[in-house]
């Protein structure tokens, strides 16, 4: 982190196909071994399955899924005086966004379908009907949050 400039967030080009920058990221953080291609196609597949089986617009379903698992409040360790307390704080914009996505990519590579096009519609699915395991570790995070709210004043 530089001392004085501040640093300039780069411009995500949106995707070709849908013209999305949150379904851009979504293949950027999806993406292994700089296999942008191969990730884009198990994203589209994914949206087209999603399609078929909810005769729905996919990309809607697909901002609900990613808008319903954005986190809220979150802990973070802070150190008072030898014991380490978990403090509850609010979670800015860019990170609610990063923790959704990478949380649903985690819990629909865990699926037990066949394909990863699969894994992924149905978590998709699952997060914008409000369940699944994805959905689960939101609550799970703000329960934490809330359990150790006495520790707020730890704030800094």
């Amino acid at each position: 982190m530089p001392r004085k400039a501040h640093i300039v967030k780069r411009e995500i080009v949106p995707d070709p196909m849908y013209q999305s920058t949150l379904l851009s990221k979504f293949v950027n953080c999806m993406m292994y071994g700089g296999k942008k291609s191969t990730a884009q196609g198990i994203i589209y597949g994914a949206l087209s399955i999603i399609e078929k089986k909810t005769s729905d617009e996919p990309m809607k379903l697909f901002k609900k899924a990613v808008e319903n698992v954005k986190p809220v409040l979150e802990v973070k360790s802070r150190r008072v005086g030898g014991s380490t307390y978990q403090v509850p704080v609010e979670v800015g914009p860019n990170r609610r966004t990063s923790l959704s996505i990478r949380w649903i990519l985690a819990y629909s590579r865990s699926r037990g379908e066949k394909s990863m096009e699969e894994k992924l519609a149905g978590e998709l699915i699952d997060a914008a009907n409000n369940r699944g395991n994805s959905i689960k570790k939101k609550e799970d995070t703000h329960r934490m949050a809330e359990a150790n709210k006495a520790f707020a004043h730890y704030r800094w």
